[in-house]
């Protein structure tokens, strides 16, 4: 594992606080018994933001955690974590 720098960090959490800040807004279109669309439209938002941070994270793992190990010669083993990890997030 390669730790993350207190830069990156601060932007995952930027992101993943921006997104609790949008599920807290569709949370509220439903109380106030908004149109359906307009609640799906914020949904698929959520879930794109989400993807996104997914996405970021999973990039950052490949290039600095997976090429650490297949640097030092425990390669096979994080590339099959991370295609099961893939597999999982793509579904």
């Amino acid at each position: 594992m390669v730790p993350r720098t207190s830069d990156e960090i601060d932007k995952l959490l930027k992101r993943l606080k921006r997104i609790e800040g949008q599920v807290r807004g569709v949370q509220k279109m439903i109380e106030d018994n908004r149109y359906c669309i307009d609640i799906l439209v914020q949904i698929s938002a959520i879930q794109a933001a989400l993807q996104k941070v997914g996405f970021n994270l999973l990039e950052r793992h490949a290039s600095h955690c997976v090429a650490k190990a297949i640097k030092e010669g425990s390669g096979d083993e994080s590339i099959r974590e991370l295609m099961d990890v893939i597999k999982q997030f793509s579904k």
